[in-house]
């Protein structure tokens, strides 16, 4: 995933972990070879940041973000000749006067279209820091991850406990893609135990005794901190 660092200059462009302590645990439990984190992509590029999935920002720069969308608003009030996307800007333009980020307006899938290319940024989710989060990389990822709407689920064995990211409300058959199209194709079945359940019961093991692991088919929704073993033909 691709998140965009806007007023943070603190924060360096690249590769990031989004730390979890449910795969140090995993891992711990599993006695993995190797910890596996969901990675970011940190974007500091003022002109790329409206490829990110989403923008974290300090909660004091809010202002600044809303400011940014305004001109760009403005200047295609200004310019455009197209009544519909007038008609667009000037919903928008009155959104921004509010102080409100455009990403809580209803927006139709032909108006989101219309504006994919346009370097608009509350149109993103944002996630507003607090000063002592900012200080912080691997405490202010997290939770902004979260805010984005992703979960994460786990595999975890002997070569390694891997955190998996996944949209939150998609199903086991999405989730199996993540991690190799053979496992989506061949899907049977999924067998399911929470991370509070799976750390409870000390082992994998024990928790089927305890029966805390279900089987489920491609639709199951996955839920944030799922341990899924995967069934397929190969």
């Amino acid at each position: 995933m691709k998140i965009g660092i806007f007023g943070i200059d603190s924060i360096q462009p690249g590769k990031a972990n989004v730390k979890d302590e449910r795969v140090d645990a995993l891992a711990k439990m599993f006695n993995s070879g190797k910890k596996v984190y969901i990675q970011a992509d940190l974007i500091t590029d003022r002109e790329k940041i409206k490829e990110a999935d989403g923008i974290i920002c300090p909660a004091l720069n809010k202002d600044d973000l809303i400011i940014s969308d305004m001109e760009f608003v403005d200047l295609r009030l200004e310019r455009s000749s197209d009544e519909a996307e007038k008609k667009l800007m000037a919903r928008f333009k009155e959104q921004l006067d509010k102080v409100k980020f455009l990403s809580e307006l209803e927006i139709s899938a032909e108006e989101a279209k219309f504006i994919a290319g346009y370097p608009l940024l509350t149109v993103k989710p944002v996630y507003l820091a607090a000063a002592e989060e900012v200080a912080d990389r691997d405490k202010l990822l997290p939770p902004a991850y979260a805010e984005f709407g992703y979960i994460s689920y786990f595999t975890a064995g002997d070569k390694d406990s891997h955190a998996w990211s996944l949209k939150k409300g998609a199903n086991a058959w999405e989730a199996a893609g993540c991690i190799h199209s053979d496992i989506q194709k061949g899907f049977i079945r999924a067998e399911v135990v929470s991370y509070a359940d799976l750390i409870s019961a000390g082992s994998l093991s024990q928790a089927r005794n305890n029966n805390k692991i279900s089987l489920e088919n491609k639709e199951y929704i996955v839920r944030d901190g799922d341990y899924i073993v995967f069934k397929c033909n190969k």
